[in-house]
């Protein structure tokens, strides 16, 4: 372990577990116990309408002006209103889209702004963990408005969450630069206008079957598991329904991280699980005959202990489809042998959505990872 990392873990310890904070002279450190439980009782932001602002803001990696313009160029099709964050297209250390105080107050400003209705992330990436204690949840809750993104935003919905607030797992502005006509894109723009998906999803081997209902939080777990303990921790909530997706990365790292919610008690708190797209991740584990598993076959053998029912294969995360999820939403899985269904719990036009029927854009996969801030 690196000396600064070990060096972090013991000022964390020295805090005590049972301790909501420490102080160093610059920053209040926000440590709670993981084995606490919180109740997550989500606000939903008001529906968006025509007309209405949305905010484009780069919280994590940079991203080229040129797409966020054509992302802005999107919306104003959509009949809604694009702003730019004033600190949206520099760079800092060739990758980061400004320093952290100036993601913050791009984050800052598209809040406070009341003529604001909304805010889509232009990319992940890495960096929003840097911004944990940097904002407070009664800002999150006096300021309920829908935030958008996936992977590195996944921080940001845990934050959302844990203040009271539902986000949106779904497609940034990268994505949305490719002409925002695509399923992916199209379903993001429905939700935030009020018409909620109802999603059926094919059988998968490694479901799990059952019904459960709880409140959806989760994301790229890469991202959300090193936030246990922390005030971004979504998953401190009772009666979960959990949603785990990754990209490029190792099976023993997955499992690592699973194992550390597993540890925390986070599996212990699930209703059921839903697994999203695991791209481009390992193939080195392998059954009893040397055949090669699947990262949801390695999960099925983790969850099938606890009783719950789990859904595979749903196509959101680093994939050729991302649909959208809402986060710190009531839902309702239902897992049987010939299929599954996602229901959010939450008003608004229900509308059904068959997976098998979504058609994947044309973007080349490893364009849409790039893009997304996974892959350099």
């Amino acid at each position: 372990m690196k000396k600064y990392s070990l060096m972090a873990a013991v000022a964390l310890l020295s805090c005590g577990m049972m301790m909501t904070s420490c102080k160093d002279d610059e920053n209040e450190i926000v440590v709670v116990n993981p084995q606490q439980q919180v109740v997550l009782d989500c606000q939903r932001p008001e529906y968006l309408k025509t007309g209405d602002k949305v905010a484009l803001i780069s919280p994590s990696y940079y991203t080229p002006m040129e797409n966020v313009e054509k992302t802005a160029a999107v919306l104003k099709s959509w009949g809604l209103e694009p702003v730019i964050g004033p600190n949206v297209g520099k760079v800092v250390d060739g990758r980061y889209a400004g320093t952290v105080a100036e993601r913050m107050s791009d984050i800052n400003w598209a809040l406070n702004d009341p003529t604001i209705k909304a805010i889509i992330c232009n990319r992940g990436g890495y960096g929003t963990i840097q911004l944990i204690n940097q904002l407070s949840l009664a800002q999150l809750k006096a300021s309920p408005k829908w935030i958008v993104g996936f992977s590195d935003i996944s921080t940001l919905h845990g934050l959302w969450n844990r203040a009271g607030v539902m986000s949106i797992h779904g497609t940034m502005s990268s994505f949305l630069a490719q002409g925002g006509t695509d399923a992916t894109s199209t379903l993001m723009r429905d939700l935030l206008m009020g018409k909620v998906p109802r999603y059926e999803v094919p059988s998968h081997p490694q479901n799990i079957e059952g019904s459960a209902s709880g409140v959806l939080v989760g994301g790229n777990i890469c991202t959300f598991a090193p936030n246990i303990g922390s005030q971004a921790d979504a998953t401190l909530g009772r009666d979960i329904i959990l949603f785990v997706e990754e990209v490029e990365e190792s099976m023993h790292n997955i499992d690592r991280q699973m194992r550390i919610l597993q540890m925390n008690g986070v599996l212990n708190r699930c209703k059921g699980v839903i697994l999203g797209e695991f791209t481009d991740c390992g193939t080195e584990f392998k059954d009893a005959n040397g055949a090669t598993i699947s990262v949801e076959a390695m999960i099925h053998e983790l969850l099938k202990e606890y009783h719950i029912p789990v859904l595979c294969g749903f196509p959101a995360g680093h994939g050729d489809v991302n649909l959208p999820l809402v986060m710190g939403a009531n839902v309702t899985i239902d897992v049987h042998s010939d299929g599954a269904t996602l229901q959010f719990n939450i008003d608004g036009d229900q509308q059904l959505v068959r997976t098998t029927e979504i058609v994947a854009p044309e973007t080349p996969a490893s364009v849409r990872l790039r893009l997304a801030g996974k892959t350099e």
